[in-house]
């Protein structure tokens, strides 16, 4: 269904040629993800429909084309920011490419569940696949996906041997540790996410990478499972620690317990603890005080993920499957999504002495 443009009537594809400056052919290439279309043009016509809300008639647009026009998501159920707000995203940049959404939610996860629900979606007919699988287990079942399953995996860590798209979490892990090096702490110390996580094992790595670089010592682990009660208890456990200055904490969540427990035991933060997480939760500026964290782009990381999979759909358009026209070195592929870091009041110079 379309909405009133500028002019108070339904916009049309010709409105959102004009306003695009291009042809209504070039638009409708754009609509239905062909792959010749470049892409400042394609963003462009993007931006147009945008501005004058356009929504292309999913159903006419399906049966033209003999798609259903709409996209399985797998997930799993979980208030976890980080996997909720992929979803999320992966829902906006699905309806702003004119696709509907049908969702699994998985209770548990494993290479069973995984398969169950892709084969479920599979049979609903619709014409591709995103799995959000930041689980070990999840990961390893994306190996044995039905044969010609147009599938693109969302933070599945680099072996997946699908096409997926995932933010940087080394990189943002380095970035943390880098900060509080660089303000003059000698070492960091980690409270990281549970063993079964990919996400939680990058940031291991690149928390260690950046001690390991300029000869830092390497501190244990502290392990927790992303909720703040096991944040609570890592605070507790650093708090008593006279060589500890400075924390960088695997997600926003535990940073808030471990705050809270810092706080409950005399240990000011930043004057004797800096404190670095991972996230930026909507939250995360009003903890007391703010946080310092990574910030991942949610949004970015559904775009990314639907364009990967239209451009699938794109090359499958004459009936063939993806693993029939596309070398096996595309087919598994990582777009790496850079993190930020943002820099607020819980990080600061180790004191004198």
């Amino acid at each position: 269904m379309t909405t009133p443009s500028r002019a108070g009537r339904p916009a049309v594809m010709t409105d959102v040629a004009r306003l695009a400056g291009v042809s209504h052919q070039t638009v409708s290439r754009v609509i239905n993800g062909h792959p010749r279309v470049r892409p400042e043009t394609r963003d462009r016509v993007v931006r147009a429909m945008a501005e004058l809300s356009y929504r292309p008639n999913a159903m006419a647009r399906g049966l033209a084309s003999r798609r259903s026009r709409v996209l399985g998501v797998v997930s799993f159920d979980t208030i976890l920011f980080g996997p909720a707000s992929t979803l999320l995203g992966i829902e906006r940049a699905a309806r702003a490419a004119g696709y509907g959404v049908s969702i699994v939610t998985l209770e548990m996860v494993d290479r069973r569940g995984v398969l169950s629900a892709v084969e479920a979606l599979d049979g609903q007919g619709v014409d591709g696949v995103i799995i959000i699988a930041p689980q070990m287990a999840a990961a390893a079942a994306l190996h044995s996906l039905p044969r010609g399953m147009v599938a693109v995996a969302v933070e599945a860590g680099q072996d997946s041997g699908l096409p997926s798209v995932s933010v940087d979490q080394i990189t943002g892990a380095r970035l943390a540790v880098r900060h509080l090096l660089e303000l003059g702490h000698r070492t960091v110390w980690h409270v990281s996410g549970p063993s079964d996580w990919l996400e939680a094992r990058d940031r291991i790595t690149g928390w260690r990478q950046s001690l390991e670089e300029v000869g830092a010592a390497v501190p244990p682990i502290i392990a927790g499972d992303w909720s703040a009660r096991s944040g609570y208890a890592a605070g507790t456990a650093l708090a008593g620690n006279p060589d500890v200055t400075a924390v960088f904490v695997a997600n926003d969540q535990m940073a808030l317990g471990l705050l809270r427990a810092l706080h409950e035991r005399g240990v000011r933060v930043p004057a004797d603890i800096s404190v670095v997480a991972f996230d930026d939760i909507p939250e995360a500026e009003f903890m007391l005080p703010p946080l310092t964290t990574v910030r991942q782009d949610f949004d970015e990381v559904g775009r990314r993920g639907m364009a990967t999979l239209l451009r699938l759909l794109g090359s499958t358009a004459n009936g063939a499957r993806p693993s029939a026209v596309l070398p096996t070195a595309v087919m598994a592929t990582t777009t790496p999504i850079e993190p930020t870091l943002v820099i607020r009041q819980s990080t600061a110079a180790p004191a004198a002495g």
